[in-house]
């Protein structure tokens, strides 16, 4: 199998490098390098753990029913669970405060893996950084994984809920001044090495003072905070938690202001995501605790623009 045709074969999967790499029990550089040409010759051998690893998926989503037990792992090394109610009582997670109209249901099947992998990473496309930037300045959009997403105009609620927490978190940021950074949307932020995501979180803070230039943000934030959009809650609750998390962010919150909930991930511990309220104060957890946000606050800035 050539180049060409193991790239293919990896944009029809929806895989990205880091899988790749895990399966075919290689280095991620070496995998990267391969799929971006800079390899003019790679070595036999390699193209053949490559071409044995993407066989392997190919294979396993054939045959789905091999991997429905929750003790099996698949050949990219996710656990697979034969159903979103197993995942809540294994792991203990309450999901059943959780509002219909917005997290509840969708972040069990986010955490499953299987449904959210088929709509999320099988969508690879072919558009560059290059492309990004020479889009018109009038034209918001994302770039995930060489895919165009188009971004909503956000609501008052979505912004003061936002401008809530923004408050909050300078605060804690002033005790870090010089060490950590603190940015609001519209902020460029260019994630991995395959020259093909940028994305605008709605908040986001980087601890690493060489990272602080002019130019975009490049490489994960530390935190990022998402205020969820009712009308495209997968795309924070799937599609971007999946590409923070493999592309190393550290803790990733998502704001529901119609729910009036908070889900936190913290990656950087692997623990499984916990849900607050607006009535809680919420650590964050990359300070250690010793920052927290009160959502009882952030509510009282935005309580106008609820009708009940």
């Amino acid at each position: 199998m050539t180049i060409e045709e193991l790239k293919n074969r990896k944009t029809a999967l929806g895989l990205t490098n880091e899988m790749i790499a895990k399966a075919a029990d290689l280095p991620l550089s070496t995998v990267q390098k391969i799929m971006s040409g800079a390899t003019k010759a790679p070595r036999k051998l390699t193209l053949e753990a490559i071409e044995s690893a993407l066989f392997s998926e190919e294979k396993r989503r054939a045959e789905p029913r091999l991997y429905g037990s929750s003790c099996c792992e698949d050949s990219l090394g996710r656990k697979a669970q034969s159903s979103a109610a197993d995942l809540s009582e294994n792991a203990g997670f309450i999901y059943d405060d959780l509002p219909d109209h917005s997290m509840k249901g969708m972040v069990k099947e986010a955490l499953t893996g299987y449904s959210y992998s088929n709509l999320a990473m099988g969508r690879t496309g072919e558009y560059t950084l290059d492309d990004y930037y020479d889009l018109p300045d009038n034209q918001r959009v994302e770039l995930i994984d060489g895919v165009f997403y188009n971004m909503a105009s956000p609501s008052k609620l979505h912004q003061g809920v936002l401008q809530g927490i923004f408050v909050q978190l300078d605060n804690c940021i002033e005790n870090h001044r010089d060490t950590c950074f603190l940015y609001l949307a519209p902020s460029d932020v260019e994630l991995g090495d395959d020259n093909n995501t940028v994305v605008q979180p709605d908040l986001y803070i980087h601890c690493s003072r060489e990272r602080e230039l002019r130019s975009p943000h490049h490489g994960a934030p530390d935190f990022v905070l998402e205020v969820l959009s009712p009308s495209n809650p997968q795309y924070d609750l799937w599609l971007k938690q999946n590409l923070y998390r493999r592309s190393g962010v550290r803790e990733y919150w998502i704001v529901d202001p119609d729910g009036r909930k908070i889900l936190v991930f913290d990656f950087e511990h692997d623990v499984l995501p916990t849900s607050y309220s607006f009535e809680d104060e919420v650590p964050v957890a990359i300070s250690n605790g010793t920052c927290r946000i009160d959502f009882h606050k952030v509510f009282a800035r935005v309580r106008h623009l609820y009708t009940d």
